[in-house]
């Protein structure tokens, strides 16, 4: 496949110099940095990973319920908050 690119001219240069000293194309270091980026763990999430994400998003808004008043302090929701040592 051909992918056309924009790209400014003097990064075309600089690039082009380490293709050659890596002995490889401007085209060749694009494939190879694009291959390493698809090779990482976790590069491009799975559709059933996604759709998890989107059900967990859903849930958020499906199950919001009223709290309240807060009307009370951390200490009275732990015994360890009014020993004293």
């Amino acid at each position: 496949m051909n992918v056309t690119l924009t790209l400014d001219d003097d990064l075309v240069k600089k690039v082009r110099k380490i293709a050659v000293d890596r002995d490889t194309t401007l085209a060749g270091l694009v494939r190879e940095h694009l291959q390493g980026l698809v090779a990482e763990p976790g590069a491009l999430p799975s559709a059933e990973k996604l759709r998890r994400l989107e059900a967990i998003e859903k849930s958020f808004d499906r199950f919001q319920f009223p709290v309240g008043k807060i009307d009370w302090k951390r200490e009275d929701l732990h015994e360890r908050g009014t020993k004293k040592r």
